[in-house]
């Protein structure tokens, strides 16, 4: 009778006795995901955001902020860290809540969206009531609450429905409730969420000045120095010993096999860190890294183009079927060609609706 609980049982199955006793001494459960790494684009955002807070509550001017950043940049990683540094407070008169988060929901309604603000916020009856009895109940609780500043997150899914009629309808329902409600908002998603707000003058008008959350660069002296002293940082929690990450050839190998976003450095470190046997003595290698490439980022990925490998030619991993090579360009929604090629998709896909 075995006296082994089932996830070790799972997590040894079919391993020799020597590889149990060695991995039972493994790192499995370590993780960065749970630790804020705060680098410099991280804490501009945050003080942008507190800015925005501060004159809201101190002045009473509601104004807004689009903060757009590509998938993995750790843009929701602000707004949660942000909306913990305020958390709500149950009082006997019920719920405070400082700053409200918001996932936006895929293909929004005006009910669907007005339904995850109130759940949100706790209300039980979020899914109750017409789209009008919702935004009544929603200004009423947002005044009972003493909500100081409203986050809605994935704002990009007011472009990805296209259902272009039902998204301007719910950019102006969005419109008039921040009108309402008289607090700062902050919009956050990707960056074609640019193109949902240039498409409505009055959002425009309110959030028409993003703020990009770059990825980390690598082009010149100062993005490099950037870039290695995230990687130092995040050296020195490792439970491990490492190669130097931050060396100026390890950081570039990084950059190549994270195109400079965080979410994919922290997959590679994790896989890599979690597979080590800390009684070994022995550092993290390149090859455990090259290995951790292939597993969290690129199965497929020939040696010529693992950035870890001694083969490698670096390089951007962004052309056809290789994992950067979908990129939501910034340049394209707020150039000015970019922006008439925005408009006129809306006109086109407006007029094809009808």
């Amino acid at each position: 009778m075995t006296t082994q609980n089932p996830m070790s049982e799972m997590l040894t199955l079919g391993l020799s006795d020597s590889v149990i006793s060695a991995s039972s001494k493994c790192l499995s459960t370590f993780t960065l995901r749970k630790q804020v790494i705060e680098h410099p684009k991280f804490t501009l955002a945050i003080r942008e955001i507190a800015r925005l807070h501060e004159r809201g509550k101190e002045t009473g001017v509601a104004e807004g902020m689009l903060l757009v950043a590509q998938t993995g940049s750790g843009k929701t990683t602000v707004l949660q860290y942000y909306e913990n540094r305020f958390p709500r407070i149950e009082t006997t008169r019920g719920a405070r809540i400082p700053v409200l988060r918001v996932d936006t929901p895929e293909s929004p309604s005006v009910k669907t969206l007005a339904e995850a603000i109130l759940f949100a916020m706790g209300d039980p009856a979020a899914a109750k009531g017409t789209a009008s009895e919702k935004t009544n109940r929603i200004i009423h609780f947002f005044k009972e609450c003493c909500v100081e500043l409203l986050l809605i997150d994935e704002f990009q899914h007011f472009f990805d429905g296209h259902r272009i009629t039902e998204s301007k309808r719910v950019s102006d329902w969005l419109k008039n409730l921040i009108n309402r409600v008289g607090i700062p908002v902050i919009l956050a998603g990707l960056p074609r969420s640019i193109a949902v707000v240039n498409a409505n003058p009055q959002l425009r008008r309110r959030f028409g000045a993003p703020h990009y959350m770059q990825p980390f660069g690598f082009d010149n002296q100062e993005e490099q120095l950037e870039f290695r002293g995230v990687l130092k940082g995040i050296q020195s929690r490792l439970p491990v010993p490492c190669i130097d990450l931050s060396e100026a050839n390890m950081a570039q190998r990084f950059y190549f096999a994270s195109h400079g976003l965080l979410d994919y450095v922290v997959k590679i470190i994790d896989d890599a860190v979690s597979r080590a046997c800390p009684d070994s003595g022995e550092p993290l290698t390149q090859q455990a890294f090259e290995a951790a490439f292939k597993r969290t980022v690129w199965l497929d990925a020939p040696d010529h183009l693992n950035p870890f490998s001694q083969e490698a030619t670096l390089r951007l991993l962004n052309r056809t079927l290789e994992p950067f090579d979908i990129w939501d360009d910034v340049a394209q929604y707020t150039s000015t060609q970019g922006h008439h090629k925005a408009v006129r998709r809306v006109v086109v896909s407006t007029r094809t609706t009808k």
